[in-house]
């Protein structure tokens, strides 16, 4: 083996060194437990920005026989990917300082564990690399979910997260077993070669379906889309905060990225097939989890059907295939990044400083007495809704017209389904506004001031909801980038 390729995956190097340098620093820092998390929530965010900055520089390389793909598609997912890991590991802080000092380090190791595997994951250019890296993404983040152990609802979510990730993972395998019995080959390109062959004498297409299938399923539970989403609110609900944002939205963009590549390299030559289900799937996702969004009194489990009612609008970028739809995923995910990390980040502040509140009705009156928090809280869903002049309006446009190109008229009924939806969504994201600034409460939310990395986390993702809706070079370089 020539152990040079190794230079060929710098971001993925890069990342296993910041492994190695926590793990020792954890080792060797203070055992004072307020010495540790003050020296570590220092270092390791620092550590994080020269991640950022190697994944920006990277260039498009393969290595290892074509196993190891690095796109400049798939460098630029790595930096959203990264940006929103770190705006994860920023917000954390107080949480860390509270209620998990003992395991700081352990913390900061598993983010950067599931971090490595979504790298593995939107760089493989063979479906056994790509298994690795998905479950190299899973295993650590099962961890982080059962990371408050002594709390019911915390493993009772890693339970259920772990038992669906098993089975999806599975059903992934299988999938993968068919497709590798009707072409004997696991890489990529060899495979969607021989895909066109087959279709083209119309052999070995049953078998071919059948493994797209259920590879599509096994990557439905990873993105929790209907109907692959039962998990979603009991995870969501039982992880830390800064957890249940990290999963929402960094573990969902990974996936979402790496399925639009495989359907697009690899079962290009079947679209006339996976086309349907997607906008079955789409539509269903869209519409069942805004119709539960609405129901829900705990923020989190309202921001998990939140999350799959936004997952459906990210599958609409894949029904283009094309550049431009690659293009509107990306800015998507990049968007929904900061979007949710703000709301999740006001979401972990009110739980630590009032007791681990977590309902709606606790945020009756909450501009009243934080109305900074409120108005920030308010940007980000509105943002979240697609309402203009915020980046979500764009992001949510852009995935329109990428499905529009399409052309055919399930495409044009799928994304007129989403429009009407967007009204669906905007509904209940205003009943955290009403509550905020209409709804009066006799035992309102104490005014609590917030430390300084909450108001960085807050302040990073403020400025993506703004800037990223008007730097129109934001999308161009995007769209520039966006050749899988």
């Amino acid at each position: 083996m020539n152990y040079g390729q190794f230079l060929h995956m710098i971001p993925e190097a890069t990342l296993v060194v910041i492994l190695i340098l926590v793990f020792f620093a954890d080792m060797t820092c203070s055992r004072e437990r307020e010495v540790k998390v003050k020296t570590m929530g220092v270092f390791v965010p620092l550590l994080m920005c020269a991640q950022l900055v190697a994944c920006a520089f990277a260039v498009p390389s393969v290595a290892f026989g074509g196993m190891y793909v690095a796109t400049q598609a798939a460098n630029v997912m790595k930096v959203i990917l990264t940006l929103g890991a770190l705006v994860v590991i920023i917000m954390a802080q107080p949480w860390l300082k509270n209620e998990a000092s003992k395991r700081v380090g352990e913390f900061y190791e598993l983010v950067a564990s599931t971090l490595l595997g979504m790298f593995i994951m939107v760089s493989s250019g063979n479906f056994l690399m790509f298994f690795l890296g998905l479950e190299m993404a899973s295993v650590p983040m099962a961890c982080l979910v059962a990371f408050d152990k002594m709390k019911k609802n915390s493993s009772e979510g890693a339970a259920k997260y772990i038992i669906t990730a098993t089975f999806s993972s599975a059903v992934m395998l299988y999938g993968i077993s068919f497709i590798y019995g009707s072409t004997g080959t696991l890489y990529f390109d060899d495979v969607m070669q021989r895909i066109a062959f087959f279709t083209q004498y119309k052999s070995q297409v049953p078998m071919l379906i059948m493994g797209l299938v259920f590879f599509f399923s096994g990557l439905g539970f990873k993105l929790s889309l209907v109907p692959f989403h039962f998990w979603t609110a009991d995870t969501y609900e039982g992880a830390p905060t800064p957890v249940t944002g990290y999963l929402s939205v960094v573990s969902k963009g990974a996936a979402a990225f790496a399925l639009m590549a495989i359907l697009m390299k690899v079962f290009a030559p079947l679209t006339e097939y996976w086309e349907y289900m997607l906008y079955i799937v789409i539509v269903l996702s869209i519409t069942i989890a805004n119709l539960f969004a609405i129901r829900q009194k705990e923020l989190k489990r309202f921001m998990a059907f939140s999350s799959i009612s936004q997952a459906g609008y990210i599958m609409l970028a894949v029904v283009g295939s094309s550049q431009a739809g690659m293009a509107a995923l990306m800015y998507y995910i990049l968007v929904y990044v900061v979007a949710n990390m703000a709301v999740f980040t006001v979401i972990s502040t009110v739980e630590q400083n009032n007791d681990g509140t977590t309902m709606m009705n606790s945020y009756d009156g909450f501009y009243q007495t934080n109305p900074k928090l409120a108005f920030l809280m308010t940007l980000a869903l509105f943002s979240l809704a697609g309402i203009p002049p915020f980046a979500g309006m764009f992001s949510k446009f852009f995935v329109f017209m990428a499905a529009a190109q399409q052309g055919s008229f399930w495409a044009y009924f799928v994304v007129f389904i989403a429009l009407i939806n967007t009204v669906v969504s905007l509904y209940y994201y205003l009943l955290i506004v009403k509550a905020m600034y209409i709804k009066s409460s006799e035992n309102p939310l104490p005014t609590f001031k917030t430390d300084s990395y909450t108001r960085l986390a807050l302040a990073v993702c403020t400025a993506g909801i703004v800037l990223f809706g008007i730097c129109s070079c934001i999308y161009d370089w995007l769209y520039n980038a966006s050749i899988i």
